[in-house]
């Protein structure tokens, strides 16, 4: 779980934060949520693209559409060591990128200068 903590906070911007109270952990880029976590570490939940989430549904019996979420643009993933890491991390990856697209260019650059100061 560490790792894949560690990996949403090398992102350009990405925080944590807990705005649901102690639980679940919420990995944010200027403002936009792209990763949730409960704090038992059992889940991850990741924004997808709607017809690539589809796909991973079916490829894997541990990807279901997204737990109290939009089920159509986010799926949770359970970590039961089924999905590989390096799969885990390019969806967090896209569900990065996702956040990112939805922002204007102005909030992106802001991003990619805080990013640059590090």
């Amino acid at each position: 779980m560490e790792a894949l903590i560690g990996h949403c906070l090398s992102k350009a911007g990405a925080i944590k934060e807990f705005p649901f109270g102690p639980d679940p952990l919420v990995m944010k880029a200027g403002g936009k949520m792209f990763a949730l976590i409960p704090g038992d570490g059992s889940s991850i939940s990741l924004k997808c693209d709607p017809v690539i989430a589809e796909n991973l549904r079916q490829q894997y019996e541990a990807i279901t559409p997204g737990y109290h979420l939009n089920k159509k643009h986010w799926n949770s993933i359970t970590l039961d060591g089924s999905v590989p890491e390096q799969e885990l991390h390019d969806m967090i990856d896209h569900s990065y990128e996702l956040v990112l697209k939805g922002m204007t260019k102005a909030e992106r650059a802001c991003i990619a200068e805080a990013a640059a100061e590090v």
